[in-house]
């Protein structure tokens, strides 16, 4: 887990290696992550991000809040999806695949295939690996867990529209294609997270303007 001044130390580090993301750094201050997800919540984050697959912000939230109140006031955990079932998340708006992929991580976490009480002390790759063994997890929604919930800094998804967007406007050239940005990232090594979150600023900035 990224403590505070770890965050500070990697923006300075990334605004340095660019203009563009030194300017980002200026207007936006040091990258800012919400609190890790505790071990209880892990199961909960990582469904979150499935709700959030190709959606825009707005509807996504929408849907998740439904999707979160199916448990009411208690915890949002494996065994209570299995529980419930499909019908409840279907009925909160989340699409079938989508519907699917939570209740199949909920008994992969319950029969013990995902370990997430242990995930937390495995390499990045090694994260990855194990939660797109579950079928409708993919490496965009294993690295939004690694960077929001694990506060890992060196993930770079080259595959989120919004980072590979963020980066042509950050470098002022086009939007570059997933590969190309695998190659451009390389600069900002062992901060890339960061990056990734200049560039979703990049992209707010843009549309405010």
């Amino acid at each position: 887990m990224a403590r505070r001044a770890d965050l500070d130390a990697a923006s300075v580090a990334v605004a340095a290696r660019h203009p563009g993301f030194a300017a980002l750094a200026e207007a936006f201050g040091p990258v800012r992550l919400g609190p890790p997800a505790p071990v209880a919540r892990r199961f909960e984050a990582l469904a979150r991000h499935v709700a959030y697959q190709q959606l825009a912000g707005t509807a996504a939230r929408a849907i998740w809040a439904r999707v979160r109140a199916t448990a009411g006031d208690g915890a949002f955990d494996a065994g209570g999806v299995l529980t419930r079932g499909v019908v409840p998340l279907r009925r909160a708006g989340l699409s079938g695949a989508k519907a699917a992929t939570v209740v199949e991580l909920a008994a992969r976490v319950e029969d013990g295939s995902v370990r997430l009480d242990r995930i937390g002390r495995r390499g990045d790759d090694e994260v990855v690996a194990e939660l797109t063994t579950v079928r409708g997890i993919g490496p965009w929604t294993a690295q939004m867990f690694l960077l929001f919930d694990l506060h890992r800094l060196d993930v770079w998804p080259t595959g989120d529209l919004g980072v590979r967007a963020g980066f042509g406007i950050a470098v002022g050239g086009p939007t570059p294609t997933p590969v190309e940005l695998a190659a451009a990232g390389e600069r900002f090594r062992p901060y890339r997270s960061v990056a990734a979150w200049y560039c979703w600023r990049a992209v707010e900035a843009a549309r405010r303007s």
